[in-house]
C-alpha cells in the first residue's frame, strides 16, 4: 500500500511540476511581452535634430500601403533584430517631401527604392507628384540604386538624375496578366467547382473553370493593360525628356543591346537615356558629399532618413482646435474586404462601418475621405461600409472616395455612394459583378471509398453539403442569389452616378477599367491625389483648403487582441501575416490562409477582381 501510494504520489508531485514549469513560462512570456512593449515606446533615444545642410533621404522598404497595419508580432522582430519596417506608408513619404520643400536646413532630397517590394502605379503617381512640388520650390531630387524594377523606375524617373550601380540593371518588361488555371487539375482530384457569377469579363472564377484565358477576359485585359502601359511610357519620356517610343524602344531592344554591350545592363541603360550616370554607392556617398559634407560618424554624405524627419518635424504641438467641425476625417478601406472585424492587412467590414460611424458621431468632423486600395471581397462586408457611407450623408456630413492603385468590384462598390470619387489614370476600378463559388467533393470522396447518404425532413435538407453534388434547386437558389445582388450592384451604380441602368450593365458584366476609361464612362468624377480629394471634401463641408485638418482613423487594433488573433483558427493562420501573407500575396494568393480569410462571406457571394498587373513573374489575379 505504501509503495503503491508512492508511486501516486510521485505522479501528483510529476503533474504539479509541470503545471507550475508552464506557469512559469507564461509569466515570463508576458514579462518579456510587456519589456518588448515598453522597448518599442521608450528605445527612440533622445529626440532627432535636423541639422543644416543635409539631404532627404527617401528610403522605404517592404511593401507602400495607405495605412500601416502590421503583425505585432512582426513588429516587435523587426525593431528588435534592426530589420527595415516591412511596410512604409506613402502618406509618409509625401508629408515629408512637402514639408522639406520649405525647409531651408534640407538641401536636396536622395531617392533610394530598392528596399521596395511592391506598390501600385497609383500610388506612385502620387509620391511623383509630391517630388513634382519638391523640385517646384527650387530643390534637387537625385536617385540611386543597385537595380531598378518596373516599379522603382516609375517613381525614380522624376528625378533630376539617376545613377545605378555599375553591375545594376533598370528592369522593365511591360504589364502582363497571367493566371495559373486549374480545371484540369480539379477534374483529376474530383472536385466539382461549381460557379455562379453574373458578367462575361468577370473572369475571377476562371482559373478554377477553365484551362485557359477566355476571349472576353483576354479583350478585357489588353484594354487596361495598354492604357497602363501607355500611362508609364508617358512617364518615362516626360520624365527623362526621351521621345514617347523611349520605353517600347528599351524593351524591343534589350536582346540586341546586351549582346553589342556583352551583357552590361547598366551601359545599356545609360546608352537608351534611362539613367544619368554609372556608379558604386561609394561614389555616389562622395559626391553627394561635395554639397552637403561628411557625416564623420558613419562616412557618408550627411543626411536624415525620412522618418526620423517627420518624427522631428511633428514634434510641434497642435494649434488648439477653434471649436466647431473643422476636421476632415480619413479612412482607409486596404486589402481584401471580409465579413466581421478583419485580421491584420484585410478591410473588416464591421471595423471600417463603425469607424466610419465615429465619425459621424464626432462633431468636431465635417467631412470624411474614403481612401480605397482594395480589389474587393465580401459582398455583405461591402455593404455595411456603403451603408456606413449612407449615413454620413443623411447626417449632413459629405463624403469623397479617393481610389488608389485598385479599387475595383467590391473596392467600387464600397465608393458608389460617395459625393464625389476620385482616381488616377492609372486606378484599376470597375469590375462590377458578382460570383459565388461552391465546391463539392463527392467525387473526391468517392475515390477514397467515402459515400455519403442519408434522408432530410425537406428536398433542401442536406442539399448545400459540400460532401454532395448541388442539385438543380442549391443551383436555382445560388444563382438567383448572385443575379439579384449584381442588379442591387448595377442599380446602385445607375442611381448615385445618375446613369441609365442598362448603361451602366453595358459597361459592367464584371469589366475592368483603367480611371482613364472609367473617367469616361462616369463611374469616376476627378483625378487626383488623397490631398485633392481631401480639400473637395473640406469644400463641400464649407471649409477652406487650408482650414481643416486631416485626421486619419485606424482600427482600434489592440496588441492583446492582435496577438491573441494570430493562434486562433489553423496553423497557417497562427503565422504572422508578414511571412505567409504578403510575399505569397506578391506571388499567387492561393495559399489556405489567404482562402479561408478572405473569402469568409457568410452567403458566399463575392463582389471580388482578381486584376493586379503582373511584372516579373507575379501571378495576374
Amino acid at each position: 500500500m505504501s509503495e503503491q501510494k508512492s508511486l501516486l504520489r510521485r505522479a501528483f508531485d510529476l503533474l504539479w511540476g509541470a503545471v507550475v514549469l508552464l506557469y512559469r513560462l507564461t509569466v515570463i512570456a508576458v514579462v518579456v511581452l510587456v519589456l518588448g512593449l515598453l522597448w518599442l515606446a521608450f528605445s527612440g533615444g533622445p529626440p532627432v535634430v535636423v541639422e543644416d545642410n543635409v539631404a532627404l533621404v527617401l528610403a522605404p522598404s517592404g511593401i507602400l500601403v495607405e495605412q500601416v497595419d502590421v503583425d505585432p508580432g512582426q513588429e516587435i522582430v523587426e525593431s528588435f533584430s534592426g530589420e527595415m519596417p516591412s511596410q512604409s506608408s506613402l502618406h509618409d513619404l509625401i508629408e515629408a517631401l512637402e514639408v522639406a520643400r520649405n525647409d531651408e536646413r534640407i538641401r536636396f532630397a536622395v531617392l533610394k527604392l530598392d528596399g521596395l517590394w511592391g506598390a501600385g502605379l497609383a500610388q506612385l503617381d502620387e509620391l511623383r507628384a509630391a517630388m513634382t512640388a519638391f523640385q517646384a520650390a527650387g530643390k534637387q531630387i537625385v536617385a540611386w540604386g543597385p537595380w531598378y524594377d518596373q516599379a522603382h523606375y516609375y517613381a525614380a524617373a522624376q528625378a533630376d538624375e539617376i545613377s545605378l550601380d555599375p553591375y545594376g540593371m533598370v528592369y522593365v518588361e511591360g504589364f502582363s496578366a497571367y493566371n495559373n488555371y486549374f480545371a484540369e487539375a480539379i477534374e483529376k482530384i474530383g472536385i466539382q467547382m461549381n460557379v455562379f457569377r453574373v458578367g462575361a469579363f468577370k473572369s475571377a472564377v476562371e482559373p478554377f473553370t477553365r484551362n485557359d484565358m477566355s476571349a472576353e477576359a483576354r479583350e478585357a485585359n489588353r484594354e487596361w493593360l495598354g492604357d497602363l502601359w501607355g500611362a508609364y511610357r508617358d512617364v518615362v519620356s516626360s520624365g527623362r525628356g526621351l521621345p514617347p517610343e523611349a520605353a517600347d524602344r528599351y524593351v524591343g531592344g534589350m536582346r540586341a543591346g546586351f549582346e553589342e554591350l556583352g551583357g552590361d545592363a547598366a551601359a545599356y541603360a545609360r546608352d537608351q537615356g534611362l539613367v544619368t550616370r554609372i556608379e558604386t554607392l561609394t561614389e555616389f556617398r562622395a559626391r553627394m558629399a561635395e554639397t552637403v559634407g561628411v557625416d564623420e560618424d558613419h562616412g557618408s554624405f550627411r543626411q536624415i532618413h525620412y522618418l526620423d524627419y517627420l518624427s522631428a518635424v511633428r514634434r510641434a504641438p497642435e494649434p488648439p482646435s477653434a471649436g466647431g467641425a473643422s476636421k476632415v476625417a480619413l479612412v482607409v478601406v486596404q486589402g481584401e474586404i471580409v465579413d466581421g472585424p478583419g485580421q491584420v492587412g484585410q478591410a473588416g467590414g464591421d471595423t471600417i462601418f463603425e469607424l466610419l460611424e465615429d465619425a459621424r458621431r464626432d462633431e468636431e468632423v465635417a467631412a470624411v475621405v474614403l481612401r480605397i486600395d482594395s480589389p474587393g471581397g465580401s459582398v455583405w462586408a461591402a455593404e455595411q461600409i456603403r451603408r456606413a457611407v449612407g449615413n454620413l450623408r443623411a447626417a449632413g456630413k459629405p463624403v469623397v472616395a479617393s481610389m488608389s492603385s485598385v479599387a475595383a468590384s467590391g473596392g467600387y462598390w464600397v465608393a458608389m455612394d460617395a459625393d464625389e470619387i476620385w482616381a488616377h489614370e492609372t486606378t484599376i476600378t470597375g469590375s462590377i459583378g458578382v460570383f459565388g463559388l461552391v465546391p463539392t467533393f463527392d467525387r473526391t470522396l468517392d475515390k477514397l471509398g467515402i459515400h455519403t447518404d442519408g434522408v432530410g425532413t425537406t428536398p433542401l435538407a442536406g442539399a448545400f453539403r459540400l460532401d454532395r453534388p448541388l442539385g438543380a434547386d442549391a443551383r436555382a437558389i445560388i444563382q438567383s442569389g448572385v443575379e439579384k445582388v449584381y442588379r442591387d450592384f448595377i442599380e446602385g451604380v445607375a442611381g448615385a452616378r445618375e446613369l441609365d441602368v442598362d448603361a451602366v450593365d453595358a459597361i459592367a458584366q464584371g469589366r475592368v477599367w483603367s480611371g482613364a476609361d472609367a473617367k469616361q464612362l462616369g463611374l469616376i468624377d476627378q483625378f487626383g491625389s488623397l490631398r485633392n480629394a481631401a480639400d473637395a471634401a473640406a469644400g463641400l463641408a464649407g471649409l477652406a483648403a487650408d482650414d481643416y485638418a486631416l485626421d486619419e482613423r485606424r482600427p482600434p487594433r489592440s496588441f492583446t487582441a492582435r496577438v491573441l488573433s494570430q493562434f486562433s483558427g489553423s496553423f497557417g493562420a497562427a503565422l504572422p501575416q508578414g511571412w505567409l501573407g504578403w510575399i505569397e500575396r506578391l506571388r499567387t494568393r492561393v495559399d489556405a490562409q489567404y482562402l479561408l480569410t478572405a473569402f469568409n462571406d457568410p452567403r458566399g457571394l463575392y463582389a471580388h477582381c482578381f486584376c493586379t498587373p503582373g511584372v516579373s513573374g507575379q501571378a495576374a489575379r
